[in-house]
């Protein structure tokens, strides 16, 4: 009797909890996810590297864009390559990319996103505005020819500025992901439903002066026809490989998809370094080569 009495407590307390959890899901407000895409945390950029370096800023269209640009410490070859960091981080992630690049003659640019690190912009939108924040850098330094290497967020940037950008000679791009709205529903809680998740889109949209359907790295694809690596952790459940494998079907130029075995959303490009290295140097040399999944 008593354990009788204890599960029917313990399914009454449930149906409580689960009614005050359905009520809370059906009552949130539209902002709190506008907010989050919108607003990634900022993480410090900290002190700066002792590789040798110089600061970078680019001003333009309200926005103010901070970085190093970290020359070449043997005979330049003619190419930078810029890294491009992921949501919630800052450049000071490029720097080891910076000390294994510059002895092999190729300067790196590494600068915070908008609305990340030192740089300003309140929203992050993806790649609405950030690809046009990429062209400015390179206006700003004179860079004739680039290699973008990009991470998650940054990856997504690097695939649809190549699609506009002739002065991108490759790029390499890390747990990308398709499209903007399939990764805000993947990425949704599971309580969201598919009207609250459309609703905290068009604020974002409103708040932030962009076009969701805009970004797009899978529609940008067809328009590339630089090479492209693609990089995807094989384990990675923040933004699934099928993200890349979409992308990697898209693209019209050559291409490269490298699953990592093993490897998750934020180790997949130190896992895949000799290889992704190996592949900016072919790139760097114009020897860049045709379709490949492996």
């Amino acid at each position: 009797m008593c354990r009788l009495r204890g599960m029917r407590l313990f399914r009454l307390r449930w149906a409580v909890a689960a009614s005050a959890l359905a009520c809370a899901c059906s009552c949130m407000p539209p902002s709190w996810g506008a907010a989050a895409l919108l607003h990634p945390s900022r993480r410090p950029v900290g002190i700066a590297p002792a590789l040798a370096h110089r600061d970078v800023v680019f001003d333009d269209e309200g926005v103010t864009l901070r970085g190093w640009l970290f020359p070449t410490a043997s005979s330049a070859r003619g190419v930078t390559v810029v890294y491009l960091h992921g949501s919630s981080d800052n450049r000071t992630s490029g720097v080891w990319i910076a000390q294994q690049l510059v002895a092999r003659g190729l300067d790196v640019l590494a600068y915070d996103s908008r609305a990340h690190g030192a740089s300003g912009g309140d929203a992050c939108t993806y790649g609405f505005y950030e690809r046009r924040d990429l062209r400015r850098a390179l206006d700003n330094l004179g860079v004739h020819r680039a290699i973008l290497v990009g991470v998650s967020l940054g990856g997504a940037v690097a695939l649809q500025a190549a699609a506009e950008d002739r002065r991108i000679a490759g790029v390499v791009a890390v747990a990308t992901f398709s499209d903007l709205e399939s990764i805000a529903r993947d990425r949704a809680p599971f309580v969201a439903s598919k009207r609250q998740i459309r609703e905290a889109l068009a604020l974002a949209e409103r708040e932030a002066h962009f076009q969701v359907s805009d970004v797009s790295p899978i529609k940008a694809a067809a328009r590339v026809r630089v090479p492209v690596l693609l990089v995807h952790g094989a384990s990675d459940h923040e933004t699934r490989p099928v993200h890349s494998q979409r992308v990697f079907t898209a693209l019209a130029g050559p291409r490269r998809l490298l699953l990592v075995k093993d490897a998750g959303h934020d180790d997949a490009l130190a896992k895949a370094w000799p290889e992704v290295e190996a592949w900016i140097e072919q790139t760097a040399t114009g020897a860049g080569g045709g379709s490949v999944t492996d």
